[in-house]
């Protein structure tokens, strides 16, 4: 049986990959479907087929699988787009997560030692930021404030009784829900761009209780906005919460995107920031402050990483990608000087404003795009750290990484395949992974924190290659081309980064002669590593390019 686009079946899932891929076959063939879990019965329809790759969208799940629990269960859980994992025991959820990330790394590192995974200290009511969107619940229906319905890009789902926030989230949410439905405010239509009300962004610390609220509109509503916002904050701040409010503010923002950023921020009541703590230091964040949303957690993965850091006794470390620096002054008592680069300029200030207050002098913290500031430094790390967003690191940024040559690096990874792709281009640079630990930041979602470190390959057992030629010594063949060109070639269009050694392995393999002493080792006993074959062929595509062979 040929399967075809638009065909409906039904089967059992048999596997689920990182991040929600149900995994099936039809006669052989492998089906992926997205938002299943493994053990359901589920009837789902084709609706992609190329290059030998199937997907099918699901229907409906006809039979719960086994691993499923009924109890305790997130009302919305099925039809809100946020927890794939809700129903399944915590246990289960932290297993699953394990067996991906291993199963991921162990396409692109030989050995390692893989610590597993440690849990989240709690499983419920952990986020201390969520965005919620206005919307309806469907096509021109009542007001609706919460998550996206699963699978679609317009309906909302009304999230009251959310399971993964704190209950004062609840209360904040459905206190604004119902002040705007009664008094019939529009939200925003993101095809007409008209309409008033966006995005409630909600920010709540757990160590002190501090919530920070945002509204986020457009700035269509005209002279009665100011008494409508006025009602509003009066709203918010007669709700009996655990917490307190830090601050209240009024977001304008009308980008034609949607996504949560300000025009212009009024502040209603109290401040635009609030604080956390995390192992003793004190953090101020603001808004759109990069901040990890599980503080707890957030405990647990950054001593996991203090530990794979170890001994910083008078050195140099660089925390790039660094937010609100919270990993930079963890470092900074046991370091001579850590040196943050954050993109956000936001995030920047708040990390001065944070290293200030906890009394840390030797924290310096930069504003700009990783791959544009690094050209710019005058420091020569002595290790780096690495807490990438979840697209992982620009290839440019990778490659003035590796240049570095410090020997050890850290890297700290919230997508596994990001970490996996980038992993990969780190071990072509002269780099192994040691160890690697997998931290559950997200209970009943799909995603998990993932730390591992990278030692500098020992140079006992491996080479480095200098390539010393006069013009002289050149054959014809070899003076089309030098080994740089040759590199940046094999960069450019196959995306792989090559050694000498290996272009040198290749040439000999093509009847390319080497001067004698060319790219030997160094001692007799030097282990000399081996050109893998993707990168040979893509060595002799650039061989064949410069009319080489």
């Amino acid at each position: 049986m040929i399967v075809k686009k638009g065909d409906m079946y039904e089967a059992v899932i048999e596997a689920i990959e990182f991040p929600n891929k149900g995994v099936l076959h039809i006669d052989g063939e492998r089906v992926v479907v997205k938002n299943a879990i493994s053990g359901q019965k589920v009837r789902f329809v084709i609706n992609k087929k190329r290059k030998g790759r199937c997907e099918g969208r699901l229907l409906k799940v006809i039979e719960p699988s086994p691993l499923e629990q009924s109890e305790g269960v997130c009302p919305h859980f099925g039809v809100c787009g946020g927890c794939l994992y809700q129903s399944l025991p915590y246990t289960e959820q932290l297993k699953i997560k394990e067996n991906q990330v291993k199963a991921l790394l162990d396409q692109v590192c030989d050995s390692y030692e893989f610590e597993g995974i440690k849990e989240s200290p709690v499983s419920d009511g952990y986020r201390n930021k969520m965005e919620f969107s206005f919307g309806d619940e469907y096509k021109d229906g009542p007001l609706a404030l919460g998550m996206h319905r699963r699978g679609s890009f317009y309906d909302i789902v009304n999230t009251p009784e959310c399971r993964i926030v704190h209950q004062d989230f609840q209360k904040i949410l459905s206190a604004t829900l119902n002040y705007f439905a009664e008094r019939n405010v529009c939200h925003y239509r993101k095809l007409q761009h008209v309409g008033y009300l966006r995005h409630l962004l909600v920010r709540r610390a757990v160590k002190t209780g501090e919530i920070l609220v945002a509204l986020v509109t457009s700035g269509q509503m005209g002279e009665q906005e100011r008494s409508l916002l006025a009602g509003w904050k009066e709203a918010l701040l007669s709700l009996l919460l655990q917490g307190s409010f830090a601050g209240i503010l009024h977001i304008r923002n009308d980008s034609l995107a949607d996504v949560v950023q300000s025009d212009e921020t009024t502040i209603l009541y109290g401040h635009d920031f609030f604080y956390e703590e995390l192992l003793g230091l004190k953090f101020r964040i603001t808004p759109f402050s990069f901040f990890q949303t599980n503080s707890l957690g957030a405990e647990v993965l950054y001593e996991t990483a203090r530990r794979y850091v170890g001994e910083t006794k008078n050195q140099v470390v660089f925390d790039l990608y660094s937010g609100t620096g919270t990993i930079a002054q963890m470092i900074a008592p046991v370091a001579k000087r850590v040196v943050g680069v954050e993109i956000v300029e936001e995030a920047v200030e708040a990390a001065r404003e944070n290293a200030a207050k906890n009394g840390l002098s030797n924290c310096e913290f930069i504003a700009g795009d990783v791959r544009n500031v690094l050209s710019s430094l005058t420091d020569k790390p002595d290790l780096i750290i690495l807490d990438p967003p979840r697209d992982g690191i620009h290839p440019k940024a990778l490659d003035m990484i590796i240049d570095f040559g410090v020997e050890r690096m850290v890297y700290i990874s919230c997508k596994p395949t990001s970490l996996v792709r980038d992993l990969s281009v780190l071990q072509q640079g002269g780099y192994r992974v040691e160890k690697v630990c997998c931290v559950d930041m997200f209970p009943a979602t799909a995603n998990v924190e993932t730390v591992c470190l990278l030692s500098k390959l020992n140079v006992g057992h491996h080479i480095e290659v200098e390539l010393y030629m006069d013009e002289m010594d050149l054959t014809a063949a070899e003076s089309k081309a030098t080994y740089e060109e040759i590199r940046e070639y094999v960069k450019e269009k196959m995306g792989l980064h090559v050694s000498n050694l290996y272009i040198a392995q290749v040439k000999r393999k093509c009847g390319i002669i080497e001067r004698e002493n060319y790219n030997k080792a160094k001692s007799e006993d030097a282990m000399q590593p081996k050109c893998p074959p993707e990168k040979e062929k893509a060595i002799n595509a650039a061989l064949r390019y410069f009319r080489m062979i």
